[in-house]
């Protein structure tokens, strides 16, 4: 039965999802703070910014004012840049639909206080009659997405009635939904591996070669595994869509800002050249900040996202992090997993 949706955040990836939904025949309305965007995209049918060539299918209108977009609709997804959660939700709680169904795929960690997105949504909507949250993560890029090529995601809530209601909006030929209790899990593993793209995209700068970028990788899950559950994620849970396979797509591919970031970086640009370059939302170099001092708060050891933050805010030649990393004491490769285990 086709439903009211509404899609908070009209960047490449709010608008595929946006077209998810519209495929499967519900009525999308997709909010953007950009009245130029909101002009150009209902009279184009195309969001020409961020993804050039794309005709959207009927079901989608863009809107400019909150409370209509949001009105009388069964599910608000959040799409909006990590750095925005707060200030979009404080402007949606006036106008949430008391029993619509709140998502987000969103991913990212808020520097100073180390919340996670569905932990920042859940706050500004304190003293509002609300759903529990639900998060859609996984290895993903709007670009495929919009062309209809095969996606795979997990929805996890607190509430698996809920994580069930996103899985059958969304779910069609193309693009498949699993359900997972550990939401923890799932937004450590879809946060953290944009750090470690970042990083695969220096190495590849660097000049490095794939054995450079498999240990990356490889190591890279280890730091995301010892953090997340020694914050209360399941280990299980980085190998799968939210751990492994969002990290695997987000390091090997040119799609991905984070390794297009990193690679510039690599290249020799400053942060500020990559950032102004990319001209949109990088969620990794926030999160890099976050990150690095959420685990010496929580005594874990990160060498690869310490270093990257170092690179990113205090000068570091990426170079001279790479011997650092490649001239630590010897350690048993084991020794990771045991610990990661020895957690639960």
């Amino acid at each position: 039965m086709p439903k009211q949706i509404a899609v908070l955040g009209a960047g490449s990836w709010g608008t595929a999802l946006a077209m998810v939904l519209a495929d499967n025949g519900h009525n999308v309305r997709l909010w953007s703070h950009n009245s130029n965007q909101v002009a150009s995209m209902n009279v184009s049918h195309q969001n020409e910014k961020y993804l050039p060539g794309i005709v959207l299918p009927g079901g989608i209108t863009v809107y400019e004012s909150m409370e209509d977009a949001v009105r009388d609709t069964a599910a608000v997804i959040f799409v909006v840049p990590a750095k925005a959660i707060r200030e979009v939700t404080a402007k949606l709680a006036a106008h949430l639909p008391a029993d619509a169904v709140i998502a987000h795929a969103t991913k990212g960690i808020e520097p100073k206080t180390s919340k996670r997105v569905s932990e920042m949504i859940e706050e500004e909507l304190q003293g509002v009659d609300h759903r529990p949250v639900v998060v859609l993560s996984g290895p993903s890029h709007a670009e495929e997405v919009a062309k209809r090529q095969p996606t795979t995601l997990s929805a996890s809530s607190v509430d698996m009635e809920e994580a069930q209601k996103i899985q059958e909006l969304f779910m069609n030929e193309n693009f498949r939904v699993y359900t997972i209790t550990d939401m923890v899990g799932v937004e450590f593993g879809g946060s953290l591996k944009n750090i470690i793209a970042l990083g695969a995209g220096i190495s590849d700068g660097l000049g490095y070669g794939d054995n450079a970028k498999a240990a990356l990788i490889t190591r890279g899950l280890a730091e995301i595994a010892r953090l997340g559950t020694k914050l209360g994620a399941n280990p299980l849970t980085f190998i799968g869509l939210s751990g492994m396979g969002d990290l695997i797509v987000t390091c090997t591919s040119v799609h991905s800002r984070n390794w297009r970031t990193g690679n510039m970086l690599g290249k020799g640009m400053t942060l500020e050249e990559a950032l102004d370059q990319m001209g949109m939302a990088v969620e990794g170099v926030r999160t890099t900040e976050a990150v690095a001092e959420l685990a010496q708060q929580a005594g874990v050891d990160m060498p690869i996202t310490q270093g990257i933050n170092q690179v990113l805010f205090h000068g570091a030649k990426a170079k001279d992090i790479v011997d650092q990393l490649m001239t630590r004491l010897p350690k048993h490769e084991m020794n990771d997993l045991q610990d990661v285990l020895n957690t639960r």
